[in-house]
C-alpha cells in the first residue's frame, strides 16, 4: 500500500515538474518573440526583407548583452555575436535603446547611411540622448537646420585664421602643464588630460580661465557623459538621473553667461578678446536670423563636451601606445627633433605649417583614433523605407553606424588590434573605412581642432617626456569612453637629454 502510495506521488510529482517545464519553456518562447510580434507584424510583406538578428527580450531587447560586451575585455564581441549566428551582411536588425533598429557594420552600408541624402535618413538619437545634450544641438535638429548652424559655426572653431589664433594658447598650456605634472609623483594621466584640454576649450568659447568654474563644469560634464549611454531611468540613485541634474546645472551657468554678454553689449562694455562666444551672439544667416539662446547654449554644451574628452583620451592613448612600442616612439620623437633643427633662428613655438609637415605623428593620432574608436557608433532614423544590399529598414526604425566593427575589421586593417602607424604607409582609406569623426553632412565639426590639440601635446612630450605608468596592466572600461579603470596612474618624467 505504501509502495502504491509513494507510485502515485512520485507520478504527480513528475507531472507537475513536466507541466512546469513546459510552461517555461512556453512562456520563454513568449518573451524570445514578444518583439517580433510588437513591431515585425505590422510590416505586412515587408518584415520578410528585414535583414537578419533577433530583436531580443520585451522592453530590453539586445541591451543586456550590449552592456556585458561593452563592459568586458571583449566589446566587439557584441557585433560578433551577430554575424556568427546570421552571416557577415553588414547589416541586422535588434532592439536598442528601447527602439527596433538596424545595425550596419560594414564600410559600404555606413557609407550608405551617413552619406544619404535628407529624404532618407534624419538624426535618430535616443530621445533620452537628446535631452541631456540638448533639442538644438547637432545631433537633435534636422538636416537643414544642421546645415545652418554648421555654417555659421564652423569657421569659428575649424577655420586657418582660428587655428593659428588658437595654437599659441594651446602650446602654452601644453608646455606648462608637462611641467607641473612633472613635479606631482604618482597622478591620474588622463584626469589631468582632461582639465588641461577643458582648460583650452573653455577660453577658446568662454575666455574663462578661473580654475573654481572650469572644475565645477567638469565635474558636471563626467556626469553628464556617464548618463549619455546609461539606461535612461530618472530616478533618483540612477546614472541617467544625476546626468540630468548635471545639465540642468550647466545650462543655468550657461544661461548666465549669455545674459552678461548680453547686459555688456547693452551698456556698450567692449571684450578684452572676442572669443566663440561672440561670435554666436553676433552671428546671423542670410536671412538676418540670429541664434536664441536655447541653441547658444545647447552648441556650447555640446562643443565643451566634445572639445575635451575626444582630445584628452585620444592623446592619453597614444601616449600609452608610444611607450609601449618604443620603434614607433622613437621614429615619432626623431621627426619632432628634425622640426626643431630646421626652425629658423628666433622662432620660439610651432607653427601652423610646422604641424603640417608631422606626416609621422599623423599616422600615429590616426592609428590611435582607429584603434580606440572613440564615438563606437552614431544613431540615424529612417525617414521612409530604405533599401539597403536588398534589406529593407522600415520607415521609422533606428539606424546604428557601428564605427568600431569598421575599425577593428581584419579584411580591411591587417592585424587590427596592435597599434601600428605603419600601417598608414602609402596608404589612402577607401571611403567607409576610417570614420573616427562620421562621414557626410554631420561629419565632427571640432575635428580640425581636436588633431591641432592631440598634435601640440604629443609635439612636446616626444621631445622632452617620459610616462611611467603605475598599473600598465590596468583593465579597460570602455563605457561611456575607453579608459583603464585607474585613468592611467603615472608619474612624468623629464628624458635625461631634454632642457625643457
Amino acid at each position: 500500500m505504501i509502495t502504491m502510495e509513494f507510485g502515485w506521488m512520485w507520478l504527480v510529482m513528475v507531472l507537475i515538474w513536466s507541466f512546469g517545464a513546459v510552461l517555461v519553456a512556453i512562456l520563454e518562447w513568449v518573451l524570445k518573440n514578444a518583439n517580433k510580434w510588437l513591431h515585425e507584424k505590422h510590416l505586412g510583406e515587408k518584415q520578410y526583407s528585414l535583414p537578419p538578428g533577433d530583436l531580443g527580450w520585451p522592453f530590453l531587447g539586445n541591451m543586456p548583452s550590449f552592456l556585458r560586451s561593452f563592459k568586458s575585455n571583449h566589446p566587439e564581441s557584441f557585433i560578433s555575436s551577430f554575424v556568427s549566428r546570421f552571416g557577415r551582411t553588414g547589416i541586422y536588425k535588434a532592439f536598442m535603446f528601447g527602439s527596433p533598429c538596424v545595425i550596419v557594420t560594414t564600410p559600404e552600408t555606413c557609407r550608405r547611411v551617413l552619406t544619404a541624402d535628407d529624404d532618407s535618413f534624419k538624426p535618430g538619437w535616443p530621445q533620452s540622448t537628446v535631452q541631456l545634450i540638448g533639442n538644438k544641438s547637432f545631433i537633435g535638429i534636422s538636416y537643414e537646420e544642421h546645415k545652418r548652424l554648421r555654417r555659421l559655426t564652423a569657421a569659428p572653431v575649424n577655420g586657418y585664421e582660428a587655428l593659428s589664433t588658437y595654437a599659441k594658447y594651446i602650446e602654452e598650456n601644453v608646455v606648462s602643464s608637462l611641467n607641473k605634472w612633472t613635479t606631482m609623483g604618482e597622478f591620474e594621466f588622463l584626469t589631468q588630460l582632461r582639465k588641461l584640454t577643458f582648460r583650452i576649450i573653455m577660453y577658446i568659447f568662454l575666455s574663462s580661465e578661473s580654475e573654481p568654474v572650469m572644475e565645477a563644469l567638469e565635474r558636471e560634464y563626467t556626469a553628464l557623459n556617464y548618463g549619455v549611454r546609461a539606461t535612461a531611468i530618472n530616478l533618483p540613485g540612477f546614472v541617467y538621473h544625476k546626468a540630468l541634474k548635471a545639465r540642468k546645472k550647466l545650462v543655468a551657468t550657461f544661461q548666465s553667461i549669455v545674459d552678461e554678454r548680453r547686459n555688456q553689449r547693452k551698456e556698450f562694455v567692449l571684450p578684452k578678446k572676442k572669443d566663440m562666444m561672440d561670435a554666436l551672439l553676433d552671428v546671423a544667416d542670410e536671412n538676418g536670423r540670429k541664434l536664441s539662446d536655447e541653441e547658444i547654449i545647447d552648441i556650447l554644451l555640446m562643443y565643451l563636451n566634445a572639445g575635451h574628452e575626444s582630445s584628452g583620451h585620444t592623446a592619453m592613448w597614444a601616449a600609452i601606445f608610444l611607450e609601449r612600442h618604443p620603434e614607433f616612439l622613437q621614429k615619432a620623437k626623431a621627426e619632432q627633433e628634425e622640426i626643431v633643427r630646421k626652425r629658423p633662428p628666433g622662432q620660439s613655438g610651432l607653427t601652423l605649417k610646422e604641424i603640417r609637415e608631422m606626416e609621422y605623428l599623423s599616422k600615429v593620432i590616426d592609428e590611435t583614433l582607429r584603434l580606440i574608436t572613440f564615438s563606437p557608433f552614431v544613431f540615424r532614423e529612417a525617414k521612409t523605407d530604405v533599401n539597403i544590399n536588398g534589406y529593407t529598414i522600415p520607415k521609422g526604425w533606428k539606424v546604428v553606424v557601428w564605427f568600431r566593427s569598421v575599425h577593428l575589421d581584419p579584411e580591411i586593417y591587417e592585424n587590427p588590434m596592435e597599434f601600428n602607424p605603419s600601417r598608414w604607409d602609402n596608404y589612402t582609406p577607401k571611403a567607409g573605412t576610417f570614420l573616427p569623426f562620421g562621414a557626410g553632412s554631420r561629419l565632427c565639426p571640432g575635428n580640425d581642432l581636436a588633431k591641432l590639440e592631440i598634435t601640440i601635446f604629443l609635439h612636446h612630450f616626444l621631445l622632452h617626456y617620459q610616462l611611467e605608468r603605475v598599473n600598465p596592466g590596468s583593465p579597460v572600461m570602455y563605457l561611456p569612453h575607453t579608459r583603464p579603470i585607474d585613468n592611467c596612474l603615472a608619474r612624468l618624467k623629464k628624458c635625461p637629454t631634454s632642457s625643457a
